[in-house]
């Protein structure tokens, strides 16, 4: 077993800090009778800040997305408090998830895939089973083509996220920043970003499990079972 811990993942505790109480706060809390503008946007920004550095910190490898997510939050909160064009709230939402799509290809151009470190990794799979296979049925480089594919579907995930948190800036935060309205809008994107961009890339991201599998199905003739890293390999 492992002697050093992987961190855990808390997917519901990130929705929760993340999304639901920064959004909740934005759309009520706002008004010049209760936080202001510019109180609820500190305030609501405070807890995706916080919780991203508890994650930097409390892990000891370097978490480069989080640290990203972090500059992408005090971005946010620059373009309310300096009341900076709304429009570039829409740029900076697009641009996040860009910058990451075009890592994935340069890392891969690079020889560093992505999806490999990802998904095609010994805590998943049983890579060395799958890597002693291929090579027993001489398919390792129709393999390595495969993965270089899936590694190509997984930067489009990020084009997806780029163009979809485009449309919805666009289409919500309409009213100038620094206002309550701007507040109330910044709320209701971050609240619907999570249905609209979260669950579909997720299900992208299965997808291309998916077909990973199949591929590793197809040209080594192994099981589910048989490719799947069990707690059994772990101990």
């Amino acid at each position: 077993m492992d002697s050093q811990a992987e961190p855990k993942q808390r997917p519901f505790v990130d929705l929760i800090i993340s999304i639901i109480i920064p959004s909740l706060i934005l759309m009520k809390l706002s008004g010049e009778d209760k936080l202001g503008p510019a109180g609820a946007l500190i305030v609501a920004l405070a807890f995706p800040i916080c919780y991203g550095l508890f994650e930097l910190f409390s892990n000891k490898k370097r978490n480069y997305i989080a640290l990203l997510g972090i500059v992408s939050v005090l971005l946010t909160g620059g373009i309310g408090l300096l009341k900076i064009d709304a429009q570039w709230l829409a740029v900076k939402e697009a641009a996040i998830p860009l910058i990451l799509g075009i890592g994935v290809l340069v890392a891969n151009k690079m020889g560093f895939p992505i999806v490999r470190k990802l998904l095609f990794n010994p805590k998943l799979m049983n890579v060395d089973r799958i890597e002693s296979s291929l090579e027993q049925k001489n398919t390792k480089t129709e393999f390595e083509q495969k993965l270089d594919r899936a590694n190509l579907y997984f930067a489009g995930t990020f084009l997806f996220s780029a163009i979809m948190n485009y449309v919805l800036a666009k289409a919500i935060v309409t009213s100038e920043s620094g206002t309550e309205a701007f507040n109330q809008e910044l709320g209701k994107m971050t609240l619907y970003s999570y249905p609209i961009i979260a669950i579909p890339s997720t299900i992208m991201m299965l997808v291309i499990f998916y077909y990973i599998w199949r591929t590793v199905n197809r040209l080594t003739g192994l099981k589910l079972e048989e490719v799947l890293v069990t707690e059994e390999d772990n101990n």
